[in-house]
């Protein structure tokens, strides 16, 4: 390779951030989006071929795919849905496709890297604002002229947090802005049958778009952008990561509809919100950012070779948790990140809490020495 492309790849071993691929059998999950367990389900009465044979445009619709739209649509209190192969796939095609020229974008600072990309490939002019600061916000869009859009998460695939979507959702009517929520974490987790944030809020008729993924909770794969007809029929045309990709297989859209509808049962979501409980009443002498509902519970170190440490200890006792370094999180912002999912043991959370309080006890007494 060139040597610039070297160079990086050293520099990363250096600093201690070079990723690489693992797999966790036999050890206990403490690191998947499975937050329900439904990844583990097998897909009944399955009858569909799993190859889709080309695009959707093409040869790869099918009446599964139809039927699974219209399904989500109506399951989400929507007036379309459009699947996508991926939550990354979903957010590059709206945002390279829908802010136009001379619109104005703006996105929490924290936002998931897909829309960053998807930014990235707009013509639009983008702006970040501070994390959920109300005040950075509407500074902003004090400043804005013309058509603007503003991108946020409703719940934050890092450090596990909430927006503060009641107040972005009254900025943006304010100021007229279009507001896109991605619920790629709370969609199967939050609100009555699972359905999100912005559901559990009654906010769906002051959202353009909802982002609604189902590798996580849903214990699929796809996703699908949640709003009008016409944004629909748009997307169709000019969203590229839709139209220039093979589509989902048929089976993948049925397994789809069967994980959304196998989800509302509450069951699973209590006791995914009782390991949560236990988890952060284990943990009540550590500093948590994550929100008290939130399957993401983030330990924040601060330190590469801390957070590295920690995270060996935690996988040497048979967790599989994974470290969070840089350029992921900010410099300064590494930690342990810790999904809690309804199928862990209340012993599992137990021995979970129990290393990591004895890994960050032995941190700060090697600090004070």
């Amino acid at each position: 390779m060139d040597s610039k492309l070297i160079d990086k790849l050293n520099k990363r071993k250096t600093e201690g951030t070079l990723r690489s691929l693992s797999f966790f059998d036999g050890m206990v999950d403490f690191c998947s989006n499975d937050y329900l367990g439904l990844s583990y389900i097998e897909t009944k009465n399955l009858s569909t071929k799993h190859g889709s044979t080309g695009s959707r445009l093409i040869s790869g619709n099918s009446k599964e795919a139809e039927q699974c739209e219209s399904f989500l649509a109506n399951y989400f209190d929507s007036e379309a849905a459009l699947v996508f192969n991926s939550g990354y796939d979903a957010n590059i095609g709206f945002f390279s496709a829908v802010p136009q020229r001379n619109d104005i974008i703006l996105y929490d600072e924290k936002i998931h890297a897909s829309v960053r990309d998807g930014i990235r490939l707009s013509f639009a002019t983008s702006f970040s604002f501070e994390h959920n600061s109300i005040q950075d916000l509407a500074a902003k869009l004090e400043r804005c002229n013309g058509t603007v859009y503003i991108a946020i998460e409703s719940l934050y695939s890092m450090d596990g947090d909430l927006a503060p979507i009641e107040e972005i959702a009254e900025l943006a009517e304010k100021f007229g802005a279009y507001l896109i929520v991605d619920e790629a974490h709370a969609s199967g987790v939050v609100g009555q049958k699972g359905k999100g944030i912005i559901d559990h809020l009654s906010l769906n008729s002051k959202v353009f778009v909802r982002i609604i993924t189902f590798g996580k909770a849903y214990g699929s794969h796809g996703a699908a952008i949640l709003g009008s007809l016409k944004l629909k029929e748009f997307l169709i045309n000019f969203a590229r990561s839709f139209i220039y990709t093979t589509a989902l297989s048929p089976s993948t859209f049925a397994r789809i509809k069967q994980m959304v509808e196998l989800s509302q049962s509450e069951i699973e979501r209590k006791k995914l919100q009782e390991n949560i409980l236990l988890f952060r009443s284990l943990m009540e002498e550590n500093s948590i950012s994550s929100n008290e509902i939130s399957p993401i519970q983030m330990i924040g170190i601060g330190d590469i070779k801390k957070t590295k440490n920690l995270s060996l200890l935690l996988q040497q006792n048979n967790f599989a948790v994974k470290p969070i370094y840089s350029p992921t999180v900010k410099k300064g912002e590494e930690g342990i990140r810790i999904c809690i999912h309804s199928f862990n043991t209340y012993e599992e959370i137990r021995n979970l809490c129990k290393i990591i309080n004895i890994g960050l006890n032995l941190e700060v007494q090697e600090s004070s020495c």
